[in-house]
């Protein structure tokens, strides 16, 4: 490199550093505080009148359709650990769920707590109910399992503290072990195949469902989200004059571990 290029070669490399220290900037993030912002009545105190009129006839026709009555709640159903009411009634509405595709209800439907996201209130149901219980797009999956498989997800089942299950009943520690589990009333046997019931987040072995996995075979069929097939139940139901309800009948039993021993 000759004289002249290696100055060119340095004025240009100076620029450029002139350049990027131009860009830095002269302040830093040293701290970052965030709060919860209620979602309320507060922010309709005054609404744009011009927005409200754009609006009215799609919030018209939302309306029709979520405040539509579709059943009646016999009394509240609520959720929780290590079983629910109401996630007694999604699992045992997963494993009916499964008839129409294999020809029979499933051995046994599992449903998690997390997906069930609020409760069912004693009265007339609407269509936006189930949109809260169900917010998310979870479809229906029937995976088939080896006994021994299954065993295996029970265990996982307990170690979670239980979850909304239909067609088998679990005995479990309150430290999450698995003591017993039954199908249908009888031992598992752990080279026969059992049909499952579940939705896809589940079946992909999510919420710590690692075994989920493990099936033989899944078929996860169209136009079957979870929040759809619980409208459609509902409704089946309101035609039979039938009201909603459901009760927790020890399909997951906890006791102590040394209860355990006795």
């Amino acid at each position: 490199m000759n004289r002249r290029a290696n100055v060119r070669f340095i004025s240009r490399l100076f620029v450029l550093v002139c350049l990027l220290s131009a860009c830095r900037p002269s302040y830093q993030v040293v701290d970052v505080e965030g709060t919860m912002v209620a979602i309320d009545s507060t922010f309709d105190a005054h609404p744009d009148s011009l927005a409200v009129e754009l609006l009215a006839p799609y919030k018209a026709k939302i309306d029709r359709e979520m405040y539509r009555v579709i059943g009646t709640a016999r009394q509240t159903l609520d959720k929780g650990r290590p079983e629910s009411p109401l996630s007694n009634l999604i699992a045992d509405m997963l494993r009916q769920s499964a008839q129409p595709i294999t020809g029979k209800p499933a051995d046994v439907a599992v449903m998690n707590m997390g997906g069930v996201r609020n409760i069912l209130t004693a009265g007339p149901i609407t269509v936006d109910a189930i949109f809260e219980i169900c917010p998310f797009d979870n479809a229906l999956c029937i995976l088939t399992f080896k006994g021994k498989d299954l065993k295996q997800l029970f265990a996982e089942i307990a170690s979670l503290g239980g979850e909304g299950l239909s067609g088998a009943r679990l005995v479990i520690t309150d430290e999450g072990r698995l003591l017993e589990a039954t199908v249908g009333g009888s031992p598992i046997d752990d080279e026969k195949l059992y049909t499952l019931a579940t939705i896809d987040y589940l079946a992909e072995g999510n919420d710590g469902m690692l075994s989920m996995k493990k099936a033989v075979t899944r078929i996860c069929p169209e136009h079957s989200i979870l929040r759809d097939l619980f409208i459609r139940y509902i409704e089946a139901q309101t035609a039979k004059k039938k009201a909603i309800n459901a009760v927790t009948d020890g399909r997951i039993v906890v006791i102590k571990p040394d209860e355990s021993t006795n």
